[in-house]
């Protein structure tokens, strides 16, 4: 039988992403986040990287390091099979390097819940944006069959959310809200959704009975890994009894924060180890109201 979790520490999080020598995308940002909200965090990369590819113009691609498939499946069956895996509270899968990295991920969630049922898993479906796909078809299909129907929470953007929908969505915030009730999960927030306000962005959370739209002044030429850090800080803020307008509020501003800080800064990647205060206790305010969508 596997050992409960110590009294003393929180719930861990396993982060299941791609991790950069350079920059805060993937597993970088992720773990750094949970680390400053007090979590325990296991690190798994799906693929290494010297930096994020939107610097290709400015670097070039570097090179792409994905773990074999056998090395991948066997790292995460013996996290699985662990004495340790009680301590998990969460898991949070974000890129996948390999459509082949999809079955093993399904399996260690089903461990993690075989020793601890309250356990919960959340499903960042990095697949594409703007209609345009940057993983294959077939990886995007394997996530939408095999994952999504594990999860408890879900943080696509629209693009996304139409291919776990397997449907084209309409774009505005009724057609997202109707298609995220199509999922099966308890909870959706759909990243880059439709704003009330001119010249800003917003998030939206959706659930069973609620449908909450917390949004921003948009920035332009913002850093990569705002995703990344969205579903890192909402699985975070989740696991430590965070609920509906309290959640989406907190989530939205510290990532806003953190954004608009690095962007003053003039840097090209989110400066994190500035913004430890934006990621615990953000100042910045967001506006989020409750929208009727039947």
């Amino acid at each position: 039988m596997t050992p409960p979790a110590p009294p003393h520490r929180r719930p861990a999080i396993i982060v299941i992403s791609s991790h950069v020598a350079r920059g805060t995308v993937g597993n970088r940002a992720a773990a750094l986040a949970l680390e400053a909200l007090g979590l325990p965090v296991w690190i798994v990369p799906t693929v290494m990287l010297p930096w994020h590819p939107g610097h290709t113009l400015k670097a070039g691609s570097g090179h792409r390091v994905v773990p074999t498939p056998e090395d991948f499946e066997r790292l995460l069956d013996d996290l699985a099979g662990s004495p340790w895996i009680g301590e998990v509270g969460a898991v949070l899968s974000g890129y996948l390097g390999d459509p082949s990295q999809v079955e093993p991920v399904a399996r260690l969630v089903e461990a993690t819940r075989a020793a601890n049922p309250d356990a919960m898993y959340v499903l960042d479906p990095v697949s594409g944006d703007n209609g345009r796909l940057y993983v294959a078809e077939e990886q995007a299909a394997l996530i939408a069959s095999r994952l999504l129907p594990l999860a408890d929470v879900v943080t696509p953007n629209p693009f996304e959310l139409s291919l776990l929908a397997n449907c084209p969505v309409p774009d505005d915030n009724i057609g997202l809200v109707k298609a995220a009730r199509q999922l099966g999960v308890t909870q959706t927030l759909v990243t880059s959704a439709h704003p009330m306000k001119s010249g800003s962005i917003a998030n939206l959370l959706i659930e069973e009975r609620s449908v909450l739209l917390a949004e921003h002044p948009l920035l332009s030429g913002p850093p990569n890994g705002l995703g990344d850090l969205t579903a890192a800080l909402l699985t975070g803020n989740k696991l430590l009894g965070g609920k509906g307008e309290a959640l989406l509020a907190r989530t939205t501003a510290s990532v806003y924060e953190t954004m608009a800080q690095s962007a003053q800064h003039g840097a090209d990647e989110l400066l994190l180890e500035l913004c430890l205060g934006s990621l615990t206790a953000p100042r910045a305010r967001v506006d989020t109201r409750s929208l009727l969508v039947r």
